[in-house]
C-alpha cells in the first residue's frame, strides 16, 4: 500500500511513520524538509511547500497513492485544496483534526464521536471544525473518501506536555525550585496519549474501506488529574513539584493566547470513550503510562540540550506575578 503523509516529521506523525514503515507500507513524506528527524529506512521525502499547490502537483507527478494523510491542514481553505487535488485519485483521505472540536463546555466529561462539535473559545478548534464540515460535505455530495481522526493531547520524546505548553519549561522550573502554574484546583480529569500508542490506532485505519465516512478519536484510557500529571513530570525530573493553583479564567485574563487553549480544552474534565477505534482496530491498546512516557521525554531532552526550549518560562512568571499581586 502506497501512503502519502503531508507533513510527516511532527510530534505525532514521526511515530506513525515509524510504525507504518515497520508494517511494510510504501511511505512518502511531502514537506519542506526543515525539521531534523531521523526517518525510518525506506521512507522517502519529497520536498515542497503545501501552500504552493501547482509546485506540489509537479513534485508528485507520476506518483499514485492509495492513502493520503494530511497532518498539517488547519483551515477550510487547505482542506478544499486537498479535495481538489486528491478527489478521484486516492482510495482514502485521512484528515488529522483535533479532539478540541468537541463541545465546550462539555455536557458530560465522557466524550464519544457523537458528542456535538463546538468550541467558542479557541480559533484553532473553530478552523478545524470548519475544515471537517467542508470535507464531510465533499464526502456526502461526491463520495470523497474521507476519514477524520481527532487526537487529544498526544506527546512524544520531544514534548513535555502541560496545560500551558509542551517545552522544557516545567522540567527546568522544578529543577530550579521554581513553582509551576496549575489551573483550577488541579483535580479535573485528563488523558495524555503517547505518540507511539496513537500510531497503533492511526496506522490501523489506513486502507480500511470501513473507515470511510467515519470520525475517530484515538487516546489513552489512563485517566489522571492535572495534579498527578505535574507530579509525574516532577518525579521524572528528579525534583519536588511546587504547584501554585490559579483559576483558568485568571490565566486567560493575563495571557489570552494561553487562555484560549485552556478554556477551549484543558480546563475541563475530558475522558474519551475509545470503543469505536477499538472495534475497527482490535489491536489498538495503549501501553505507555504517562509516568513512563514523560520520563522518556525528559531523558531524550536531557540527551539533547540544544532542544531544551524555555519558551513558556516568561509567560509563567507573568501569570504568577499577576496572581501574587
Amino acid at each position: 500500500m502506497r501512503v502519502l503523509f503531508i507533513g510527516g516529521s511532527g510530534n505525532i506523525s514521526t511515530a506513525c511513520s515509524r510504525l507504518a514503515a515497520q508494517r511494510g507500507f510504501d511511505l512518502v513524506h511531502f514537506n519542506r524538509g526543515q525539521r531534523r528527524v531521523e526517518l525510518p529506512a525506506g521512507v522517502r521525502t519529497v520536498r515542497g511547500d503545501v501552500d504552493d499547490r501547482r509546485a506540489m502537483a509537479l513534485a508528485l507527478a507520476g506518483q499514485a497513492f492509495d492513502v493520503v494523510v494530511d497532518w498539517i491542514a488547519f483551515d477550510p481553505a487547505q482542506a478544499a485544496a486537498d479535495v481538489e487535488m486528491f478527489a478521484g485519485q486516492v482510495k482514502q483521505y485521512v484528515f488529522i483534526s483535533t479532539a478540541t472540536v468537541y463541545q465546550k463546555p462539555p455536557r458530560h466529561y465522557v466524550v464519544t464521536e457523537d458528542t456535538p462539535l463546538g468550541n467558542p473559545f479557541w480559533e484553532y478548534s473553530q478552523k478545524k471544525i470548519a475544515a471537517e464540515q467542508l470535507l464531510l460535505e465533499a464526502h456526502r455530495r461526491h463520495g470523497f473518501p474521507l476519514t477524520i481522526v481527532r487526537p487529544s493531547f498526544t506527546y512524544g520524546d520531544t514534548w513535555i506536555p502541560t496545560a500551558l505548553g509542551v517545552d522544557f519549561t516545567p522540567v527546568h522550573r522544578v529543577r530550579q525550585g521554581l513553582p509551576l502554574v496549575v489551573h483550577g484546583d488541579g483535580t479535573s480529569l485528563w488523558v495524555m496519549t503517547h505518540a507511539s500508542d496513537f500510531a497503533k490506532g492511526l496506522v490501523g485505519l489506513l486502507g480500511r474501506a470501513d473507515a470511510i465516512g467515519e470520525a475517530f478519536h484515538i487516546t489513552s484510557d489512563e485517566v489522571l488529574t492535572w495534579n498527578q500529571i505535574y507530579q509525574c513530570i516532577a518525579e521524572g525530573a528528579g525534583a519536588p513539584a511546587k504547584m501554585v493553583h490559579v483559576p483558568s479564567e485568571f490565566v486567560a485574563s493575563v495571557n489570552p493566547a494561553l487562555g484560549a487553549g485552556l478554556l477551549g480544552d484543558k480546563a475541563h474534565s475530558l475522558v474519551f470513550d475509545n470503543a469505536k477505534i477499538k472495534h475497527l482496530v482490535p489491536e489498538f491498546r495503549c501501553t505507555v503510562p504517562f509516568a513512563q512516557g514523560v520520563r522518556q521525554s525528559i531523558a531524550w531532552l536531557d540527551a539533547h540540550p540544544e532542544e531544551q526550549v524555555l519558551e513558556r518560562n516568561a509567560a509563567l512568571e507573568q501569570i504568577l506575578g499577576a496572581w501574587y499581586r
